[in-house]
């Protein structure tokens, strides 16, 4: 499988010295050694060779799982966590399945499970699940295997064809997605829910829900991800979730992967298609690049707004949950969204 993939941002991943992007400049050495430096990062000025930049994304993975408290006082070897890790095969699942696994594999505390999710989208996911299943047999990790097609009968490809609620692509595939995380997730009694979200797509939703006003959606991404184990107030309908590799840059991600040859299919799915998300990360990019630093500034912000709504949140009255008629999932609704959905698609 070829390890040289485009990056997000379209440009090819950068591994030569970053000398030799600047005509006639001496090699730029590693701030912590005298070996040639494979990356600059702008927001903090460092200058990293390939060892020190996979030790500096090692550890902000590391410091992210104690800083939120991941791993329960309570996990023993006789009583040990489960941990489910969605593994789509991209980039990010890939990178943090293999940081997870180097850090608990060997932790009778941990267990560590893989669960991959094929959507139905030709070509594009059979070669990402081949990364999966070849990235689980390298880790001897027990991976799961679901889809769309043997779940709910579906298949995205034809979804985006009929497409009868007129809805972006990723509408759909978001709220099936999601349904069968959480249901396998408690299938597998898993303790904790981990997905591979990196520093990029977290600045995104923090714009997103400050840029609709939407306050109660930042108390209720605090509950779900954003907050740290004991700060959260959860439902105890839905397994927890977390998110180790959100102060990592979605470049270091890709940097990361191709440094190691891991084996990620990084390419964007062909129905990709949400208008609001694609202009806030065009910005975000141009904020970047125009003022180093930004992404981390605005999710430091957040984290602390995200909290004082919370707290502010907390004990409102809300939507009581109840379990959907058909298929028996929590909802607020007598029918959840999922199986409505289902039967739009059904009456085309």
């Amino acid at each position: 499988m070829p390890r040289s993939d485009p990056t997000p941002s379209g440009g090819a991943v950068e591994t030569k010295p970053v000398s030799t992007r600047v005509a006639n400049a001496e090699p730029m050495e590693c701030d912590r050694c005298e070996r040639d430096a494979v990356m600059h990062a702008g927001y903090s000025g460092a200058h990293l060779c390939a060892e020190h930049f996979r030790a500096s994304v090692e550890k902000r993975v590391r410091r992210r799982i104690r800083r939120d408290g991941l791993v329960s006082r309570e996990a023993s070897p006789d009583d040990p966590e489960r941990w489910v890790i969605g593994l789509s095969g991209g980039k990010d699942s890939v990178v943090l399945a293999q940081i997870l696994d180097e850090t608990f594999g060997r932790d009778p505390r941990i267990e560590l499970l893989a669960l991959t999710i094929h959507e139905g989208i030709e070509g594009y996911r059979d070669e990402s699940v081949d990364a999966c299943v070849e990235l689980a047999a390298d880790l001897e990790m027990r991976h799961e295997l679901v889809s769309y097609e043997e779940e709910f009968g579906v298949r995205m490809d034809d979804v985006v064809e009929d497409d009868p609620e007129g809805m972006a692509a990723c509408a759909y595939c978001g709220v099936f997605r999601r349904d069968l995380l959480e249901t396998y997730a408690e299938e597998f009694d898993a303790d904790l829910l981990l997905t591979g979200h990196n520093l990029d797509d977290e600045a995104q939703t923090a714009l997103m829900n400050v840029f609709e006003g939407d306050v109660e959606q930042m108390a209720k991404h605090f509950d779900a991800s954003l907050g740290p184990m004991e700060e959260r107030t959860g439902s105890g309908h839905f397994v927890p979730r977390a998110k180790p590799l959100r102060d990592v840059p979605e470049k270091e991600v890709a940097l990361y992967a191709h440094l190691r040859d891991l084996p990620a299919h990084i390419t964007e799915c062909p129905h990709a298609s949400e208008a609001f998300r694609g202009e806030i990360q065009d910005l975000l990019l141009k904020l970047e690049e125009d003022h180093p630093g930004t992404r981390h500034s605005i999710i430091s912000g957040y984290e602390e707004l995200a909290s004082m709504a919370a707290e502010r949140y907390r004990g409102e009255s809300t939507p009581e949950l109840r379990e959907c008629e058909r298929c028996g999932s929590q909802t607020t609704r007598e029918v959840c969204r999922k199986c409505r959905l289902l039967e739009s698609l059904e009456a085309v």
